[in-house]
């Protein structure tokens, strides 16, 4: 029996599972360079060497130095251990906030759902950048409260998503049959919604979490963030631009490396949002 040939269409399909590999490699480069920073350079991101300022790539300073002198694949190998943990910080407490507390007042009723929404119109009236700025200015900087502004501006929209969800298996049969049993609310929440749901809540991470990392570049790049002397990327970028001209790659190094992360981040949110919402695979089989 003759067998067809692969089409233009069949060949065109290994081209995501290409593109998927290059984005873990990524991304699993960047975690790896921010678990195991001590050992993979063992030159300090402070150390300033003033007899080699604004130096190209070379041997001593494969990146390149600042215009201080310090190294830059130093600072940028902590700067991704310290922009990671903001930003994961900041998208556990969205998590936290909208999708915890927002189900857990979904489930208690409508006054409940209705204070708590309330609360999150309250923060979705500003733009997320503007609402982090004021939360920054209220508690100060620091590591704590850059999670903590990240997490509030980017809280309602993990609510909203999870309000959607929600309601959309609420409203389903083995739902209104477990309370015809006698289930109560935070037990039919546990037991039954959170398992059919948590799919598409889980994606959500990675969907808040580039958006974490700009946010918090951009604050540190104001000079917001963390102290003048923890390097982070959007530090970096705020030091490098008066020399933009004379020593173009003090930018371009942390911007590609911020570029990079957040780009990998949101393409494999979208895979991991096809693979685990139940719809999608029921249109699939």
């Amino acid at each position: 029996m003759l067998k067809a040939s692969p089409s233009g269409a069949d060949k065109i399909q290994s081209f995501p599972d290409l593109r998927q590999m290059l984005l873990y490699a990524a991304l699993g480069g960047i975690v790896l360079a921010a678990l195991f920073t001590p050992w993979l350079t063992d030159v300090s991101p402070l150390d300033q060497d003033l007899m080699n300022l604004d130096q190209p790539f070379s041997p001593a300073h494969p990146l390149g130095t600042d215009s201080l002198g310090r190294d830059i694949l130093a600072r940028l190998v902590y700067g991704a251990r310290t922009t990671l943990e903001i930003s994961l910080g900041g998208t556990f407490i969205a998590f936290f906030i909208g999708a915890g507390i927002g189900l857990t007042a979904l489930s208690m009723g409508r006054f409940a759902a209705g204070v708590f929404f309330a609360f999150i119109d309250l923060v979705r009236a500003l733009p997320s950048t503007l609402m982090a700025l004021l939360v920054i200015v209220g508690l100060g900087s620091g590591q704590w409260q850059l999670m903590a502004a990240t997490g509030i501006a980017f809280s309602p929209l993990v609510a909203y998503v999870a309000r959607s969800v929600y309601q959309r298996e609420a409203s389903r049969e083995y739902v209104l049959a477990a309370r015809s049993f006698g289930g109560s609310r935070m037990h039919i929440l546990k037991l039954h919604l959170l398992p059919n749901i948590m799919g598409a809540l889980i994606t959500q991470l990675g969907i808040v979490l580039p958006r974490c990392i700009v946010t918090e570049s951009v604050l540190s790049f104001l000079g917001l963030g963390s102290s003048p002397d923890e390097p982070t990327w959007g530090r970096m970028i705020a030091d490098a631009a008066p020399m933009m001209e004379r020593a173009p790659h003090e930018v371009i190094v942390p911007l590609c490396a911020l570029v990079l992360l957040t780009f990998s981040l949101s393409l494999l949110a979208n895979e991991w949002r096809e693979r685990l919402d139940p719809i999608r695979r029921l249109e699939r089989c």
